[in-house]
């Protein structure tokens, strides 16, 4: 037969018979299936009758269930399109349609499992009164007389196991849907009839194909085409089709990923399946000997099972990121629990936020200058761009690769994402530094002063009680910060304070501000602690000692950038379910951090420091309009740099992993590590400048208005 031909092996017998095997199937079932039980029911010393009244009261209707398939993560590459990043999965399925599975397989299938598939309706009369000859000899109810519609039956009630949560629920639901036994096989008769009245034949065989078990994880025609031999099923050939089919006789002793299970496979394919479907005319005797002649050489694809597939684009903890999204936003819960999520069940597509072009700039910028393991210390870093106004996170990168197996642990890779919150997989986070003086900023110029103002920029003993704090009530005591380098600059205005992070000078400007107004606007712009917890207002928070994360620091800056209003981070564009329609999505919310007035005076500021400041080392000098803000913790343990144009914001952080090595005193690559900050967010944003190129910043106002 030719292989275009699509119309299975059941052209080529008479149909009159499928109406017969309609027409009172379910009184003319009852009788032979009490006849083949009649051995072993005459055994325990129950009557006939009783097993055609246990076959009547049974349930019929049994409505196939979605089965569990493969999710799949995509980002997008510089043209839009969707590059897959990875799969999840419980059980490597892609559900597929009738013209997208080979005719090959759905003959092999046919004609090796039910060649009267076609012609009953449900029940194989004469398989089944073999089947009672056989029963009635042995003394046992044997496992013979399956017809592919009870096959999926039976596949189903194992699917319907699989899926419980609880695991003796389980366990105990999987036993009832295997156990050989005479219920069982009434209960996959009497279903598989119920089953015939609301399928047509090719929906039932299509339903069989996407279920089966092809061996280990793999389930359906499609994903084990993929896997075995790197094809999809439509593209499979003769023998490679014998071949899958001979498969599920026993998925997991005829595998042939394992080579052992070669042999034993050609011996089924050869003997068993090619002969069925040459007796049955869907093969010429020459194709029969062409695919008898033809090795079984497997090309195994795994698939990219899990987000460690996705470490060659650098977007592992990116992925691991979207996984916690939709885990801690619920974005895919079970409708009968919603405790469970369906990701790993599904079958979504789901379209996230990150751009591989600026992955690939983000991965090689930080490759370059941070290793992944250094002998000095115990190195991390971090580098996160958010898009302003969307939230929307475009780059996530870091000096390690991804792997949550605690195993396989090494100082190249960890589970650990550096640039998240610790509910999102990521640390307890890192102290800001510098880069929180911007909120400081923020509160100054909402007070209704301005960057001309001029304070004192000299260390000194700060008497704590002189600082307000309409939280928690002011402090008692003295702190005494230093200026980098023991500076002693005297007054100074707002604008070179913040041009060259000059601590004492902060501490003027705090001292005439409210602490806690100044965390209320860290957090009206996003800012939270990475341990969940809330952050504080001492008087030291000024120099950054909440520990935070690059995400959110990136999304603060964004909204400086953004005039002012701030959104919220995320991850995913779409996710769309496997029968097309879109399932919602976390937004991006929304508000106003300060005014667009206050936000242009910042950013006016923040230009300061690349242009002679602390960040004039990470400047592009592409003519890109630019600000930012570097930040050190004490001793140099933590190293930030982050900054933003109007179309992009970045957030690096180089430091200790754990420990407390002064990054300023060591040398990484031949490099003092504390510059490696600007070293990386330099490279990286020439390239992103490239393709997005940030615009003019609004001009700032002399002394916005008081708020």
């Amino acid at each position: 037969m030719a292989e275009s031909d699509d119309t299975p092996i059941d052209r080529r017998f008479p149909r009159a018979g499928a109406l017969a095997g309609f027409l009172g199937l379910s009184v003319t079932a009852g009788v032979l299936i009490a006849a083949m039980v009649t051995p072993v029911i005459a055994v325990a010393g129950v009557a006939a009758e009783s097993g055609i009244q246990v076959f009547e009261t049974m349930p019929e209707a049994l409505a196939p269930d979605a089965l569990a398939q493969t999710t799949d993560i995509y980002a997008r590459n510089a043209a839009g399109e969707p590059v897959l990043l990875a799969s999840v999965y419980e059980q490597n399925r892609k559900s597929v349609p009738w013209d997208a599975v080979s005719l090959f397989v759905k003959d092999a299938v046919v004609s090796t499992e039910d060649p009267r598939f076609f012609t009953h309706g449900g029940v194989d009369i004469t398989s089944a009164l073999r089947a009672a000859i056989g029963n009635a000899a042995s003394g046992e109810v044997g496992s013979g007389a399956s017809t592919i519609s009870m096959q999926y039956v039976k596949n189903i009630l194992m699917q319907r196991a699989e899926a419980l949560r609880d695991k003796e629920e389980r366990e105990a639901a999987y036993q009832e849907a295997v156990k050989t036994s005479m219920d069982r096989k009434l209960r996959e008769m009497r279903l598989a009839i119920g089953l015939e009245k609301t399928l047509t034949k090719s929906q039932i065989l299509l339903g069989y194909l996407n279920i089966a078990h092809f061996g280990g994880t793999v389930y359906g025609i499609q994903a084990a085409a993929e896997y075995y031999y790197g094809v999809n099923a439509s593209e499979l050939s003769l023998a490679q089709a014998a071949s899958l089919v001979a498969t599920v006789n026993e998925p997991n002793g005829l595998r042939i990923d394992d080579p052992d299970n070669i042999g034993d496979n050609k011996f089924r394919r050869d003997h068993d399946v090619l002969p069925a479907m040459l007796k049955q005319r869907a093969i010429t005797q020459a194709q029969y000997d062409e695919a008898v002649a033809t090795p079984i050489e497997p090309k195994i694809t795994p698939p990219s099972t899990g987000c460690h597939a996705a470490n060659p684009l650098g977007a592992g903890f990116f992925c691991d990121y979207v996984q916690r999204v939709i885990e801690n936003e619920k974005v895919l819960a079970d409708p009968s629990d919603a405790k469970y999520s369906t990701f790993t069940r599904g079958g979504y597509d789901i379209f996230t936020t990150l751009d591989l072009d600026l992955q690939a700039s983000a991965v090689s910028a930080v490759d370059a200058y941070v290793p992944r393991s250094t002998e000095v210390l115990d190195l991390g870093s971090s580098l996160v761009t958010v898009e302003p106004g969307t939230g929307r996170i475009l780059a996530m990168a870091q000096n390690k690769d991804f792997n949550a197996d605690p195993d396989a642990a090494s100082a190249g890779n960890t589970a650990v994402n550096y640039g998240a919150d610790e509910a999102y997989g990521g640390s307890i986070g890192f102290q800001a530094g510098s880069t929180y003086k911007i909120f400081t900023l923020a509160e100054w110029l909402k007070d209704g002063r301005s960057l001309s103002d001029t304070v004192d920029g000299n260390a000194r003993a700060l008497n704590l009680s002189a600082f307000a704090d309409s939280c928690q009530g002011s402090g008692t005591g003295t702190y005494s910060p230093k200026n980098d380098g023991a500076q002693r600059p005297g007054s100074m205005s707002v604008r070179t304070a913040t041009a060259g992070s000059v601590n004492g000078a902060y501490f003027s400007m705090a001292q005439k501000l409210d602490q806690c107004e100044i965390r209320k606007t860290a957090e009206a712009f996003g800012l939270k602690r990475a341990d969940g917890k809330q952050l504080s207002s001492y008087v030291s928070d000024v120099l950054g000692t909440n520990e935070v994360s690059p995400v959110r620091m990136a999304s603060a800056f964004a909204a400086v950038a953004n005039q002012g209003v701030y959104c919220s981070p995320i991850a995913i564009d779409r996710i769309v379910a496997p029968d097309g329609t879109e399932v919602p999505v976390p937004k991006s919310a929304c508000s106003e951090a300060v005014a667009p007035e206050v936000a242009a005076t910042m950013a006016s500021a923040l230009e300061a420091v690349m242009q002679g400041g602390t960040g004039s080392a990470s400047n592009p000098r592409d003519g890109v309009p630019v600000f930012g803000k570097t930040g050190t913790t004490d001793s140099e343990k933590d190293t930030w740099f982050i900054g933003a144009t109007t179309r992009l914001a970045t957030a690096v952080w180089v430091g200790n992993v754990t420990g407390d090595v002064s990054l300023r005193r060591t040398q990484v690559g031949g490099i003092q590590a504390d510059i490696l900050r600007h070293r990386v967010w330099k490279e990286y944003m020439t390239a992103a400048n490239g393709r997005f190129p940030g615009g003019a910043l609004p001009d700032a106002v002399s002394r916005p208005v008081r708020g």
